[in-house]
Order: structure tokens, then sequence, then C-alpha cells
């Protein structure tokens, strides 16, 4: 059997004269994962009639059976039976029963991106954030902000991130069909294709080479992201402090960088001769305050206090008229800001949240304040839970930068703890084109475990010899004084790092994949530890 070619990046509509309605009933394949349960709840709360399918059962598809979609526990071609539309991902292959059965019938097959490209379509003020890292949180945070915040049209914005946002007033689903004309949608680099978005303001974090299993070189990958930053519509908004997003910059041209603003705290920036705009960050520092008292939402003591502190110099022009200084204060406006997120890179992404709330409209002394109320994404420096005088941490990490990042926030943030991390690689490919790089992030931390490979839609056979030895081998050249194992079976990591920290360690759990589970294999041994200290028994020492 010939099977069709499914292509991210083709465009099979044209999304100013498609809408949201013309999608008629609407079939998710996989709709359990974190990017499409997003799409499908904010077609649910558009009034689209909804159903989906995935391998097994989990929290997303129960909360959308709630909310009134039809959900398939399998794949088979009589779960599209009925569909107009289906939907895929670029996790899904081209003999899937339900790709076959779909166009067998002459439904309309779209990728995950045209959804997301439809439903900008729908408002004045369309974000999004890309970026090799910082994504999720970026994007989570400028949702915040507006559902804190934002008045008029930044009143109730929609969103669609790819993880549930954390507030003062509990966990808020990462997606949201709102009323207002802001929408902030997470774009995903990683197949291509979020060259069919045409947002209001494009966020660009930082630009490092990823995902080469697609793109195949570097050049190709930097190549798409000045690609996207061309079909921003009004602002490109990019961090100075990353020579990837610069090099995008420089790309721009002199006339469409005048529509630019790097957000960066080197002072003295070669802006690469273009026309763009700067905000400045400066006073950064951590300051934890007095009188937290662990009893908010993120369950810990040690997060209940802000965590971050630094201001942001806006150019007077880039504040709308109406929160400019009546007293003319000259042609730059500073404003404090306070995170409860640890870590610069938390500071560079709550910037660039902040600045698009500004050239959105918004006041940006309540677009500062309102950030101090974003506790986090989901799995982004989450506390699962404190046994035995051990904090456990749960963290998406899933790229080197990533990962170093994560670590010195944390060594930052307890500079007084060991740091042990649980780390399960995320693909084959990204595995063995930043072995290395792995290696030297990891061993920021005092203790590691490497666990079996997450191959989400890649095959051991494709890429033989790679497994966790590949980076664990590495770790002692890049860090003599970071002990280092290789454990594949993920419970006996977990079990095996609670069984070496001792109270006042920290421990995370690290990764793309199903590592979140080892955290609570993690508190369990801690607990099975304290009791059996209790009895006196002396817990297992590795």
């Amino acid at each position: 059997m010939a099977y069709m070619i499914l292509d991210p990046a083709s465009q099979p509509v044209d999304y100013a004269a498609f809408t949201v309605e013309d999608l008629s009933k609407t079939h998710f394949i996989g709709i359990g994962g974190a990017g499409m349960s997003v799409l499908a709840e904010m077609l649910l709360e558009n009034g689209v009639d909804v159903s989906g399918s995935d391998r097994e059962a989990n929290t997303k598809t129960e909360h959308l059976k709630t909310l009134g979609a039809r959900i398939y526990i399998g794949q088979s071609a009589g779960n599209v039976h009925d569909a107009d539309t289906v939907v895929w991902s670029s996790a899904i292959k081209p003999d899937n029963p339900e790709i076959i059965a779909a166009r067998e019938r002459g439904a309309l097959l779209l990728h995950r991106s045209d959804i997301l490209a439809l439903l900008m379509q729908k408002h004045q003020y369309a974000v999004t954030v890309a970026g090799a890292h910082g994504k999720t949180t970026t994007s989570a945070m400028l949702a915040q902000i507006l559902a804190a915040q934002g008045e008029g049209d930044l009143k109730d914005p929609s969103f669609a991130v790819g993880g549930s946002i954390r507030t003062p007033r509990g966990s808020i689903d990462g997606g949201h069909a709102g009323t207002g004309e802001a929408f902030v949608a997470e774009a995903d680099e990683s197949d291509g294709s979020f060259e069919k978005y045409h947002p209001y303001i494009a966020v660009i974090t930082n630009v490092e080479p990823d995902h080469l299993d697609h793109y195949g070189s570097a050049d190709a990958f930097m190549a798409a992201f000045a690609e996207h930053a061309h079909h921003a519509q009004k602002y490109v908004v990019l961090c100075g402090d990353d020579e990837g997003a610069l090099s995008v910059l420089a790309s721009m041209g002199e006339e469409a960088s005048r529509h630019c603003v790097v957000y960066t705290a080197r002072q003295g920036i070669d802006l690469k001769g273009s026309h763009a705009l700067r905000v400045l960050i400066t006073n950064e520092n951590e300051t934890a305050e007095k009188g937290g008292t662990g009893n908010d939402r993120t369950g810990s003591k040690a997060l209940s206090a802000a965590a971050e502190r630094f201001s942001l110099t806006f150019p007077s022009s880039l504040i709308p008229e109406m929160y400019r200084n009546k007293d003319g204060g000259g042609d730059t406006q500073t404003f404090d800001v306070k995170l409860r997120v640890p870590g610069i890179h938390n500071a560079r992404n709550a910037a660039a949240a902040i600045i698009s709330a500004v050239l959105m409209g918004m006041d940006p002394q309540k677009a500062c304040s309102a950030a101090f109320e974003f506790y986090g994404a989901k799995r982004r420096f989450e506390v699962r839970g404190t046994e035995g005088g051990v904090t456990v941490i749960d963290d998406y990490a899933h790229h080197p930068t990533e990962i170093g990042a994560l670590l010195h926030a944390a060594k930052r943030r307890f500079p007084q703890s060991a740091i042990h991390v649980i780390f399960q690689p995320h693909l084959f490919s990204r595995t063995h084109f930043f072995a290395q790089q792995f290696a030297d992030a990891l061993s920021i931390a005092d203790d590691v475990v490497v666990t079996d490979i997450f191959p989400a839609r890649e095959k051991q056979e494709d890429w033989p010899g790679i497994s966790p030895d590949t980076v664990v081998s590495r770790i002692g050249r890049a860090g003599p004084h970071t002990d280092a194992h290789s454990i594949p079976d993920m419970d006996t990591a977990a079990r095996f790092a609670a069984d070496r920290a001792r109270p006042g360690d920290i421990i995370i759990t690290v990764g793309a994949g199903s590592i979140t589970d080892a955290a609570n294999t993690v508190l369990e041994q801690l607990r099975h530890n304290g009791h059996r200290t209790q009895n006196g028994k002396q817990g297992s020492h590795v």
C-alpha cells in the first residue's frame, strides 16, 4: 500500500477564508498529548463537535470527556467514521489506521499547526513564542499576566500553552478560548510548522540548534527562525543575550529591524547595525523574602518567597501614551519586577512576557506586578513534595542549555544543598547530537542518574549504540566531581537516587518523557527510608 506523505509544513487551507466553524466534526489522533489536548479544549470552547483517540487514558483525556469530547482508547478506522476533519501531529505516522481511513473517506486532514493558525485568525493581538527553550514558561507567564490584569481588548485572553499554568488561585489549563482580542500561543519549531503563523508579535527566546533530525543542519534551523520572524505583522521581540537570536536580528534587514525589540542585560550590546529598540535588564538578584509561610499552592516554603528581582528600562516610545510619564521624565522609564520562579533564565522569560503585554497596550506597572502571580508552568521547577528533609522537584528540561539553566537556578536557590538529578534523555537523535553538551550541563549537579532514552517518534534500531552510557561516559570528563550512574530502569533509578539523598538535599527529575512519573517513586522511597529509620534501622546507602 502506498501511504500518503504527511508534511507538517503544508498548508491545506486558506486560513483567512477558512474558519473554525468550517471544521465541523473534528477528530484528534493522539488527543491526550500536551499540544493536542490544548487545541481540542479550545475547539470545544468554540462549540466544535470534538472526538479523539489515544493509546491509553490519562488525566487530559478524562478532562476532555468532562468537557463533552468523545474519547476512544486505542486507534482504529472506526473512530473516524463520521469525522469531517481529522487532526494529526508530527508523532503520527502515515500508516496509522485513522489516517488511512480518513483519507479513504475524503475527510479533511489538518496538522495541529493548522488548527492553531486558524484560531489565531480570530484575534487582533496574536502572540507566538518560539525558541529552542523557554517557550512554555514565557507563553504561560504572558497568558497569566493578561488573565490577571488585562483590560479592554486584553481582558479574558485566549491561549494555547503546552502545560498548565500555576497561579495563586490554583492551576489554569493550558488551553482557553477567551472572549478578548489577545491570543498567546507556544510555537513549536520542531517540525517547521511554525512558519504558518503570522502573529501580531513574534517572540524569539533563543535560537540554539535542535531538532537536527528534521532540519539536517544548524544553518537550516537558524534559517527557519529568520523566516518565522519575517512573518510577524507588527513586532519581533527577541533576546539580545542569545547569539542565535541576534543572528536572526542581523538577518532582518534595515527596515524590518525597526519593528524589533531586544531585551538584554548587556548594556554595551552590539545590535548588528539594526534599528531595533532595546529594553535593558538591570539590578538582577535573588532575594528570599522573610515571612514565607510555605502554605501557598507551590507546596514549598523554599519557593513561597520572591526568587528573582530585576528592573526593566523601556524606551518611552514603546510605552502606551496613557502610561508615559506626564512630567517629561526623559526618554526612558524603569519598572521593578519580582518573580516567584527562580533562575536568570526566568528573568529573561519574564522580560519577554512583560514587553509583549506592554506592546499590546497594557499598563507596564500592572504587567510587572502580575508577573509575581505566576507560580510556574507545570513541570517547570515544579515542587512535587518533601520527605525526610529532601525536596523533590520535577522539570521538563530536555535540551542541554535548558538543563544547565535549571541546575544553575537550583544551585542559586539552594546553595547549601547537594543536587541529585535523575535524567531521562528525550530522543535518540538528540542524545547522539548533543551527548557532550548533556554531559557538561549535568556535571553542574553533585549526583546524576541517567535512565533509558524516551524514544517518542524514533526507534532504537535506527540509532545503534545510543544509550544512557552515551551521556554517562562523558560526565567524568566534564565534571570529575560529579558522581554519574547509568541505570536504564526508571523505577530502579528513582529508588537509587532516593537512597543516596540526605536531609537538606534536592532531587530533580529531568526530561520531556515519562520521567515525571519517577518523582512519585522518589517520594515513596524517601517515605519508606524514613519509616525504616524511625524503626531503628538505617536506610540503604549505596
